[in-house]
Formats: C-alpha cells, structure tokens, sequence
C-alpha cells in the first residue's frame, strides 16, 4: 500500500515540475519580449495613477482604459466628433475666443447694480468703478424691480493669475445699458485703456394731441380710467372742476366729458409722459361746463371758462380728496349728545391720515385743540372770508398762529380728536365771523381777461375747437417734438 502511494507521488513530481518548468519558460519569453521597450512597462505601471475615480468615466475614458475585442483599425478614418452642450459654459474660454458675451438681467426686488455686476462675475474692484461712473448720470438707487440690464462681457486677461475658482475664467465688463425711462437711454462703456465712461441721452418723443370723450356712468375718474385717461390728467381735471361741482351730489350716470391732452410717444407708440391739457368739458343734467387751460404774459397758467374768466375761486368747496359727505349743513340729531342741534360745517368722512388742504390763501388765526372740535385749526383769507377744520389727527409740519399758506398747501391730517363718531373732517366756512353752508356760498371768483389779453385768450381757445373738431371727425392732429 505504502509503495503504491510512494508510486502515485513519483509519477505526479515530474508533471508539477513540467508546468513550473513551463510558466518559468513563458515569464522569460514574456520579459525577453517586452524588455526592448521600458516605456510600455512605465504606462503599464502608471495605470493606476491615471484610472478616474467612479462616475467620471465617458465614451473617450472607456476605450482608453478597457480592453476592447480586437478589430481592425483604419488609420485614415476620422476620430468620432465630441458631443456638444446646447448652451456653451462660460468656462469655456479658449473654445469662445475673444467674442463678447451678452447678457440681459432683469432686476428683481432686492437688488442691487452691485449684486446683479457680482453674480453676473464681475470682480468687485471693477464692478465698483462701472458703479462709480454710472453715477455721474444715473443714480443706482433708481434701479426698479423689473428693469432690464444689458450686459455685454468678456474672458478676463489669465496671465495675472487672478481666478474666483479652477477652470472658471475672470469676466470683464464691456458694456452696460439700461433705460429708465421710456425717454432717456443711459450706457455705460469701458475703453482700451479699461476706464468706464457713462452717458445719458434722451429719446426722441413725438408729440400729438389726444382726445377722450365718453358717457359717465357712477363717477368721472372711473370713466376716465375706461377710456384710457392717465391717471395724472384725470386727478388734474377733477381738481380743476371741484370749484364749480360738488362731485358727491351733482354727478349723475348719463352725464359726459371730454378732454384734449398733450401725449409725448417714442418710435413704438409707448406712452413716455403726458403734457399740458388743453381743454376739457363736462356736461351735467344737459348744462356744459367748459374749461380751457391757458398760460397768461407772466408765465402763470390757469383754467378759464369761454368767456375768460378764470374758474379759480378764493375758497375751495371740498378741501380734501376722495371724501364723501358724512354730514351736512343745518339741524340734525347730534351722534353724541343725543339731541337735535345746528351743525355749522359740512363733515367730510376720510381715513385717518388723509391730507387736509387750506382752502385759499391766508393766514393761521388759531392752532390747537378746542374743546368739542379736538385738534381745530382756523384760516383767515381776506377781511370777510375764513375757514375752520375740526376733529384733526395732527397738523402739518411748521405751522403756527401767523403762519401764511396757499390754497391746496396740506395744513393737516384727518382724524377724530374732540367728539367724533370716526374719523372726518368737520369744515366750516365764515363769512364776518358766522359759519355758512359751504355748499351753497357763492364764492369770490377769480382773475378776469381783460382787453387784449382777452382778445388773445379767445382766439387761443378758437383754435383748440378747431383742433377738437378734427379729432372727433377722426382726423389726426400731432406734430413733433
């Protein structure tokens, strides 16, 4: 048994030694083969080093570092095209070349021309000096939320060494342009010898003259607003009418208007500004108010009827805006006291905070509280006028007995100081010292054209007619700036 086995192992000694014998033969021939060229052992144990981490392996990497099926190569075949992004990186320097780059930011709430010059990859020292010659014609502090910015940028010379991050090329500003304002273009330019240098210029606008006419159905603003009037001709119009009309009692739906403007446009037809009005009518109960807006030899320019007088009062009727009548004039049943009493004044519901304007000029005759009125102050405005304001949350500003003020001037704010149900004025007209209705007084009109200003006047307002005529025959009427 022992030698059988003894048998078994010398027959199996001469096969292990064959294939040790055989792989030592192949190592030899392996090196002997490869020894004539050191640089491909080199690659070979430099393939390690060179292997890219997990995940960044491409379509190049794969064949470079895997073994592929043999296949056979034509030499003269062109290499597979690299795959191209859609939208190019601005890393990319080298592949853009020098061509500029074009950007248009919109500005958002909260920023800043910093912000927006720093996330855009300006550098900071140079997004300070754009900054700084901007300012010579536009204020950054103007920027509004929505406002474009065009943006015109370039690869930032490398050679300085200057990166914000590894394979991130510096940006340089180019160019800056923006628009305030329909009128007015503001650009901003870096010159060869990198100084930025700022301009503003103005827009061309055409003039021509617009006509809005149309049917009042609950107020005179809201058909204005639906017709297209800018709010800004609108508030002018009413402010120009509320010496003749009580807006909360004489407006009635059927009732109409019309009015002619000055409209400054650019090329597209965009509105930029309005101008002067020239004319507007209202028509109430069939009786036509009609007003022309003429400038007089000393530079002052007013509202005048047809026949040349202007519609300027000494005293306002309604000395605040957008109030309506609370309370009128006469006996009623005080809220408060509990029985009837004479109301001398006409009270006006605001909110708290409204303006209060002094009906006409004049002079502070009391200033403070009194008991009933709260915070009252009193105006007088010529030897037999006057005018008293009641129930005030605080008065404007700077204003003390003797103070002079102008109609329209804001003296105080609507409140509910002294005995008062809510918030409103309580206003008082005096006539020698009585209060009268306000409604009803008739109030001291204003300046009257005379010889040859008249003669002027009338031939002026002859030809705004003319001008209406056309417009509402459809025939335009503009000329340019």
């Amino acid at each position: 048994m022992q030698k059988n086995s003894r048998t078994a192992v010398a027959e199996r000694a001469p096969s292990r030694y064959i294939v040790t014998l055989s792989f030592a033969l192949t190592l030899a021939a392996f090196a002997a083969s490869i020894g004539s060229n050191s640089s491909l052992i080199r690659t070979h144990l430099s393939l390690a080093n060179e292997i890219p981490a997990a995940g960044d392996f491409d379509q190049d990497l794969a064949q470079k570092y895997f073994l592929l099926p043999a296949v056979p190569v034509d030499s003269d075949a062109a290499a597979p095209a690299p795959a191209v992004d859609d939208a190019p990186s601005l890393a990319t320097a080298d592949s853009l070349g020098e061509a500029p780059i074009e950007q248009i930011i919109q500005v958002q709430k909260g920023d800043t021309l910093m912000s927006v010059l720093a996330d855009a990859g300006i550098k900071l020292d140079e997004a300070h000096a754009a900054i700084a010659a901007l300012s010579d014609v536009f204020s950054p502090k103007q920027l509004m939320p929505g406002q474009p910015i065009k943006l015109t940028l370039a690869p930032a010379d490398q050679g300085s060494g200057e990166s914000e991050g590894a394979g991130q090329p510096q940006l340089q500003l180019v160019s800056l342009s923006l628009q305030p304002s329909v009128e007015r273009n503001v650009e901003l330019t870096r010159g060869i010898d990198g100084v930025f240098t700022a301009q503003s210029t103005n827009v061309p606008l055409h003039r021509d003259i617009a006509r809005a006419a149309g049917t009042i159905q609950s107020s005179l603003f809201e058909a204005g607003q639906s017709d297209g009037v800018p709010i800004e001709v609108m508030n002018e119009i009413i402010h120009a009418f509320s010496y003749d009309v009580d807006f909360q009692r004489e407006i009635q739906a059927g009732d109409s208007y019309e009015i002619l403007y000055e409209r400054f446009a650019d090329d597209q037809g965009r509105l930029a500004k309005t101008g002067n009005i020239l004319y507007a009518s209202l028509t109430l109960g069939g009786r036509t108010l009609a007003l022309y807006h003429y400038t007089l030899p000393d530079g002052r320019t007013d509202w005048f009827n047809p026949k040349g007088n202007s519609v300027r009062k000494a005293l306002l009727r309604t000395p605040i805006d957008g109030a309506k009548i609370t309370s009128g004039f006469g006996m009623r049943m005080h809220p408060i006291l509990g029985y009837s009493l004479m109301h001398k004044g006409v009270d006006f519901g605001a909110p708290i905070g409204t303006p209060i304007y002094a009906a006409g000029d004049g002079v502070v005759q009391i200033i403070g509280p009194v008991t009933g009125y709260g915070n009252y102050i009193r105006l007088k405005h010529t030897a037999t006028y006057g005018t008293a304001y009641g129930h005030i949350s605080r008065f404007a500003a700077g204003l003390h007995v003797g103070s002079r003020v102008h109609q329209g001037q804001v003296i105080a704010y609507v409140g509910m100081t002294g005995r008062a149900t809510g918030p409103h004025l309580h206003y008082e007209v005096l006539v020698n010292g009585k209060q009268i209705n306000p409604q009803s007084v008739k109030l001291p009109t204003g300046e009257k054209l005379a010889g040859k200003e008249l003669k002027s006047f009338l031939a002026y307002a002859a030809n705004i007619d003319r001008q209406r005529g056309d417009l509402a025959q459809g025939n335009a009427v503009a000329t340019s700036q």
